[in-house]
């Protein structure tokens, strides 16, 4: 079993996006990191011929759901798409590839050599990201957008809830996330089991993965806690990115702080494979849309 590797659980309409990861890692990763994608077994020809066949290792989603004893893979197969795949990124650990692994979602990318000791000390110790978001609620309730701020409190209140711990509110995202095999079977042994539950039926809307990581790791320290900021710079949304643009933010000066970028996929519809299920109206009146937030980063 190795210390550390890399992780992206992909989908077919992301492939385009999960191309350009792999032509980030393929040329940042200076200490050649394992990196291993998921996707389902129904998605793997057409994965090689959206990437080719080398610099990753493949595994299928369904390996992932049969290596948990208490999981039920025709209840996988009924779940949201979007649900399904937070589980399967927190349950790829069963597999025992490694130890350690940075989670990454197909939009992201490198922007600069990263090597191993970005993410776990000298001594194995995996970091955490660890912070409260602070500078990301300020902008949203600079620019209006107070909703957007309150739903994630909300969200984190709920989570930490769920360990019964008191105090500040802290997040665990963005991605990339580093997470430790030890803290999620802290989580299957101190919490799920003593439930008779499994993590298919904890982590739902209300309750994301992210959040329920470190939650894990706060209430039973399977791991020394060492928190880091964010590794990526991440545009949760366009109006975040032309502002930011408009501040004369460049992929150059975000490498001085960063290794990568996230641009979400929810707006950056020209990376999605396959034609858009939206009808022609509806795209126009996005489109329209995004130059006015477009417009409101010059105010």
């Amino acid at each position: 079993m190795k210390d550390f590797v890399l992780y992206c659980k992909s989908y077919a309409r992301d492939f385009l996006r999960l191309k350009r990861l792999l032509e980030t890692i393929n040329q940042f990763n200076a200490d050649r990191l394992d990196f291993y994608i998921s996707t389902p077994k129904a998605d793997k020809n057409l994965l090689e011929k959206s990437l080719g066949k080398n610099g990753y290792i493949w595994v299928a989603d369904e390996d992932i759901v049969a290596a948990n004893p208490y999981a039920d893979l025709e209840k996988y197969k009924a779940m949201h798409g979007g649900l399904s795949q937070q589980i399967i990124k927190s349950e790829f650990w069963r597999l025992r590839f490694s130890e350690n692994y940075l989670c990454l979602d197909s939009d992201s990318l490198f922007i600069r050599n990263f090597y191993k000791s970005d993410f776990i000390s000298s001594d194995g110790v995996p970091y955490t990201v660890l912070h409260q978001n602070k500078e990301l609620f300020q902008l949203a309730t600079d620019r209006g957008y107070e909703k957007f701020a309150r739903d994630l409190r909300l969200e984190a209140e709920r989570v930490k809830a769920l360990f019964d711990r008191k105090g500040p509110n802290f997040y665990y995202a963005p991605a990339p996330f580093i997470w430790s095999a030890k803290v999620w079977q802290s989580l299957a042994s101190g919490y799920l089991e003593p439930k008779g539950i499994s993590l298919w039926d904890l982590i739902g809307p209300d309750y994301p993965e992210t959040l329920i990581y470190g939650e894990t790791l706060q209430r039973y320290r399977a791991i020394p806690l060492i928190a880091i900021e964010p590794l990526f710079r991440t545009y949760h949304y366009d109006w975040q990115y032309f502002l930011m643009r408009r501040l004369g933010e460049t992929e150059a000066k975000v490498a001085q702080n960063y290794l990568g970028i996230i641009y979400q996929s929810a707006w950056e519809a020209e990376f999605n494979l396959g034609q858009s299920q939206k009808s022609l109206p509806s795209q126009f009146l996005k489109r329209v849309k995004r130059f006015g937030r477009y417009l409101q980063s010059f105010i």
